[in-house]
C-alpha cells in the first residue's frame, strides 16, 4: 500500500504537509499549485486516507461482483475493457473492497455470487432480460460503459456519439471529405453515417460494418482501399483495427498519412508507438471503472436518486493524420 512518505518524496514536501493536505486541513498555508500536485500524485498512486479506506466498510460495501459481458479470452483481446476492469479493481484495492469476477458463459451466472456481494458492477452491453436478472439478484447495481433503458439503473459511460461527431468535424476542418469507417455498428458508427449524410459526403462504399480485431481491420481496409475512389481517411472502431489498417496499407504500398490517413478510438498504450503514431480518441476507460465504484459507495450510503454519468473524451492528435489546427491541438 502506498504511504504518505512515498507521496512526500515524489512531490518534494514533508510527510506532515502531505498528511494535512489529504485530510483537508484548512489551516495549512500552501500554494494552490503544490496542493494540487500532492492530490494528483496521491490519486495517481492510488492512495486512500484511512478515513476513505474505512468508508467502504462503514457503508457496508465489503465485496463487489464484476459481471462482464465478454468471455475471459475476449476481454484479454480488448485493451479498452481490460483498462476499465483495472480501474474498478485498483479503486477497490485502495478501499479494501474484495472483488469477484463473473465472465460471460452460455448460461446465467450463479445468483449466489451476486447475492453474496454488497454491490454489482455490470461491464458492457447487457440485454433487457440480463439487466432485469441482475436487478433481482443485486443489492446495488451500476452499469459501466452502458446505459440501461430503465432510468432507475445507475450508469457511467463516455458519449461515443458526441466523440465521433467531434472527430468528424475536426477532420473536416483539416480538409478531409472522403471519410471511411470500419468496425462494429454502434453509437459511433450511427453518428458517422448521420453526420456525413447531413454534410452530403456519405458514400456507402466507404462504410464497412463488422469486426473489431486487428485481422478485421486488415480485411476491411484492403476492401476499402481497393475502391476506384479510395478514402482520404479511415476511421476505425478501435486501435486494434487501426493496426490492421496499417498492415494493409503497407502491403499495398500506401503511406500513412501521405496516401491515406487513419484515426481511431480508445488511445491504447500501443497507439503512440505505431509508425506513424496514431491519432485516436481517448476514452476514459479506467475513470469509468473508478466512477462506477464511487457510485456503488453512494448507493450503499443511502442515495436513492438514480444517476447516469457521462465522462468526457478527447482527441489525441498524432502523425497518422494531417497536423491539427492550433485550437484543436490544445
Amino acid at each position: 500500500m502506498v504511504t504518505i512518505k512515498e507521496i512526500a518524496a515524489a512531490v518534494g514536501v514533508s510527510n506532515a504537509t502531505v498528511s494535512r493536505v489529504l485530510n483537508y486541513d484548512a489551516t495549512l498555508s500552501i500554494s494552490k499549485r503544490k496542493r494540487q500536485a500532492i492530490i494528483e500524485t496521491a490519486e495517481a498512486m492510488n492512495y486512500a486516507t484511512p478515513r476513505n479506506r474505512n468508508r467502504a466498510h462503514q457503508q457496508g460495501l465489503s465485496k463487489l461482483a464484476l459481471v462482464h459481458f465478454q468471455r475471459p479470452e475476449q476481454e484479454l483481446a480488448d485493451p479498452y475493457y481490460v483498462a476499465l476492469r483495472l480501474g474498478i479493481e485498483s479503486r477497490c484495492a485502495a478501499l479494501k473492497i474484495e472483488t469477484v469476477k463473473v465472465y460471460q458463459t452460455d448460461s446465467k451466472p450463479d445468483a449466489g455470487l451476486l447475492q453474496g456481494a454488497s454491490g454489482v458492477i455490470a461491464i458492457g452491453r447487457q440485454d433487457d432480460d440480463g439487466i432485469d436478472w441482475l436487478q433481482r439478484h443485486s443489492r446495488h447495481l451500476v452499469m459501466a460503459d452502458f446505459v440501461a433503458f430503465d432510468e432507475q439503473v445507475d450508469s457511467v459511460q463516455a458519449d461515443l456519439r458526441v466523440a465521433m461527431e467531434r472527430l468528424l468535424q475536426s477532420l473536416a476542418d483539416l480538409g478531409y471529405r472522403r471519410m471511411a469507417y470500419i468496425g462494429v455498428y454502434d453509437r459511433r458508427a450511427q453518428a458517422f453515417v448521420e453526420w456525413l449524410t447531413k454534410a452530403g459526403w456519405f458514400d456507402d462504399r466507404l462504410f464497412r460494418s463488422g469486426g473489431k480485431t486487428e485481422q478485421g481491420g486488415y480485411n476491411l481496409a484492403r476492401e476499402i482501399l481497393s475502391e476506384d475512389r479510395p478514402p482520404e481517411v479511415i476511421v476505425t472502431f478501435n486501435d486494434s483495427m487501426a493496426i490492421g489498417v496499417y498492415r494493409a496499407a503497407a502491403e499495398m504500398g500506401l503511406s500513412i498519412p501521405g496516401d491515406v490517413s487513419v484515426a481511431s478510438f480508445n488511445d491504447n498504450s500501443v497507439a503512440q508507438f505505431l509508425n506513424p503514431p496514431l491519432t485516436t480518441v481517448h476514452l476514459p476507460a479506467e475513470e469509468i471503472g473508478e466512477t462506477a465504484v464511487e457510485m456503488l459507495l453512494e448507493r450503499a450510503a443511502g442515495r436513492e436518486l438514480a444517476k447516469q454519468i457521462t465522462l468526457a473524451s478527447r482527441i489525441v492528435w498524432r502523425e497518422s493524420t494531417r497536423a491539427p489546427l492550433a485550437s484543436e491541438a490544445r
